[in-house]
């Protein structure tokens, strides 16, 4: 197996790489840069000049606005885009829930909903966990019962990312109790402004409300929003979890929290010479490297599998598992670097709005935000244990 880019996918790399130096706003690069945060003017600003080229969508078909990318194509910019510092694209219309409406949506679904998402109309958010289905999502108590040309949906979900900016919300809910309980879920889009939802933020120890809860109340939801059968949700949720999990592994992240890492240690001392030749600092960051070329390797074993016609299967759970220690061993990496001056929580710099000498590295205010905040990484998406289990089960025959 030859994984080595082609001259092709060479000469694309290139194109990514100059398309980024002259598109890619440099006060967005360097909030990413910094680990402050983004707000919904940036992630959208973003996004419109990705849709503006073409590029919004990179595995979407060309007929719907997609760039039509191959999977290779897919990963060199992914990549490049981290090591540029761009924001990251809001994956929950993009990638999760239009390769679902691709794959079981009807047609008028597809019509109504690609459009708007390519163009930023929607924001979708994610229903997926509950307070009593986190980890076992099919446990999830949501219900929905039919009522003529509509759904009387009651529940509530929780963790929902990025819930605050979305007028839309993809979600699994229970049709029929009685059933198994993997077979009695189906699939409903719904609108944010319908009388009965309610948001309420969660603020994460990272001072940040990047989470939320969403109650539901009686809220109609008309029958047309329901995606493929009902009680067949389960499905289509797998299906858009590979797709989520595949793209947790953050390749293209950690590449660029390595370079961070390396020159912040390069750059600082410790016994009056740089951290970087500090032998147990040397060793712990040699070993998370090994295990990134590793992971990065099997990322590019999938993609060629995958450009051979192969869908991912608890590969991805092996993406997700590895790539996201890996990015939560960097960020703890960042902080033991920085010393006492990652220590200080500094949300007036994090927000863009101190323009104050800052303590010690540049990258230090940022530090312990996004470290506590990486924690999530090893929950959301299907809980590390959770992949163990399904690793285990699939490729191992436990």
């Amino acid at each position: 197996m030859d994984l080595s880019f082609t001259q092709a996918e060479q000469d694309f790399q290139q194109e990514v790489r100059d398309f980024l130096a002259t598109s890619l706003p440099h006060d967005l690069s360097e909030k990413v840069r910094l680990n402050k945060r983004l707000g919904k003017d940036d992630y959208q600003r973003w996004h419109a000049i990705l849709n503006d080229k073409g590029w919004l969508a990179p595995g979407w078909p060309v007929e719907h606005g997609g760039a039509g990318w191959s999977p290779v194509q897919k990963h060199i910019f992914e990549d490049e885009a981290c090591l540029a510092h761009a924001p990251r694209t809001v994956p929950f219309g993009i990638t999760m829930l239009a390769p679902v409406l691709l794959a079981f949506g009807t047609e008028a679904q597809v019509a109504r909903y690609l459009p708007r998402i390519l163009s930023g109309e929607d924001w979708w958010c994610q229903g997926y966990s509950e307070p009593g289905a986190g980890s076992d999502l099919a446990s999830l108590k949501t219900r929905a019962v039919r009522d003529g040309d509509h759904y009387i949906v009651n529940g509530q979900k929780t963790w929902t990312t990025l819930g605050q900016h979305a007028n839309k919300i993809f979600c699994l809910v229970r049709t029929d109790p009685d059933a198994k309980k993997q077979e009695g879920i189906s699939f409903l889009l719904i609108d944010m402004d319908t009388p009965g939802v309610t948001l309420r933020p969660i603020t994460l120890i990272d001072g940040q409300p990047e989470v939320n809860e969403v109650f539901f109340d009686d809220v109609r939801v008309p029958a047309e929003n329901l995606v493929g059968e009902e009680n067949k949700g389960w499905t289509y949720a797998k299906y858009l979890l590979t797709h989520e999990r595949t793209n947790i592994a953050g390749v293209g992240f950690s590449n660029a929290a390595l370079a961070t890492v390396k020159r912040v240690a390069s750059e600082v001392t410790s016994g009056g010479k740089p951290l970087a030749q500090n032998p147990f600092f040397a060793a712990r960051l040699a070993q998370v490297e090994i295990d990134l070329m590793a992971m990065a390797t099997t990322n590019l074993r999938i993609l060629a599998a995958a450009e051979a016609g192969r869908a991912p299967g608890p590969e991805s759970s092996m993406l997700k598992l590895k790539g996201t220690i890996i990015r939560q061993e960097l960020t703890s990496l960042l902080r033991r670097a920085l010393g006492p001056h990652a220590l200080p929580h500094q949300p007036d710099f994090l927000d863009g709005g101190d323009n104050a000498e800052t303590l010690g590295h540049e990258q230090a205010p940022g530090a312990a935000a996004n470290y506590f905040n990486m924690r999530k990484l090893s929950i959301f998406g299907g809980s590390n244990e959770i992949q163990r289990t399904i690793v285990a089960k699939s490729v191992l025959g436990g």
